[in-house]
């Protein structure tokens, strides 16, 4: 007899176990491998650095166990990679997650549906949507339907301490999306060209990546925050550039118009 299933069926990485009685915090289960995490080809790809997923694994579980509030949930932590890499067309890179409890949700940028008030960088990034191409803001912050049509909403940490802004970076989460982003770069098909590809880098820190990404277009601007959307990125018309550059490429365009998936 023959059977698809897995002889053993190992706890997950980054998601809850059960807790130990009706109170008790719910931990960090311990790290298994990437397989069964995310989408096939981003397990292959990141395979190499499996032990350093390991190594997260246990410092948020450390974290954890001192009282702090990790963001996002658990089963958020690897959300971007569920969606397989061979649908990337578009790359949209964060920084860290939202440090605001109730906010993260594993994907750049993005907020649950119920969120209210949206986070003001995601304000401004409907603002410069609805100016780019008319899409009047929507009210919910969330951008699933951005990541079904191929955006990956990554963060460059994928992990913080709730209320503590880049509390969780140089932990070794960085090391984790350069491979990522070296190895959407590197695809190709089978007579050999580039996949389409294109890149929004808004800010420093995110147009750091840029020697990673291997030739690839990029749309790049200020952050969308606050505090800098005012210099350079009101008025970047990042979205109809994407689409420009995807047509160039061969792609389709992406529907920015949340709630529909062209």
């Amino acid at each position: 007899m023959t059977t698809n299933e897995p002889a053993i069926n190992e706890p997950p990485l980054f998601s809850y176990a059960a807790p130990a009685a009706p109170d008790a915090p719910i931990p960090f289960a311990a790290p298994a491998g990437l397989s069964g995490l995310m989408a096939a080809d981003w397990a292959e790809s990141l395979s190499p650095l499996t032990e350093r997923f390991h190594e997260l694994a246990a410092g948020l579980e450390s974290d954890r166990a001192l009282g702090h509030e990790i963001l996002p949930a658990p089963e958020n932590v690897l959300r971007a990679f569920q969606r397989p890499m061979s649908s990337v067309k578009v790359l949209i890179l964060g920084q860290d997650p939202y440090p605001t409890p109730g906010h993260a949700v594993g994907l750049s940028f993005s907020v649950g549906a119920g969120v209210r008030p949206l986070p003001r960088s995601l304000k401004n990034i409907f603002t410069e949507l609805q100016t780019d191409l008319g899409i009047s803001p929507s009210p919910s912050g969330d951008l699933s339907a951005w990541a079904d049509q191929g955006v990956l909403l990554l963060n460059r940490v994928l992990t913080v301490r709730s209320g503590a802004a880049g509390s969780h970076r140089r932990r070794g989460w960085e090391e984790i999306t350069e491979l990522a982003v070296r190895s959407l770069a590197a695809r190709r098909g089978p007579d050999g060209t580039r996949l389409p590809l294109v890149a929004v880098l808004w800010g420093r820190d995110a147009q750091s990546i840029k020697p990673f990404l291997d030739g690839a277009p990029t749309v790049e601007s200020a952050h969308p925050s606050p505090l800098s959307a005012s210099r350079g990125f009101f008025g970047s018309r990042p979205f109809s550039r994407v689409n420009e550059l995807l047509a160039r490429q061969g792609a389709g365009p992406v529907d920015w118009q949340l709630g529909t998936v062209r």
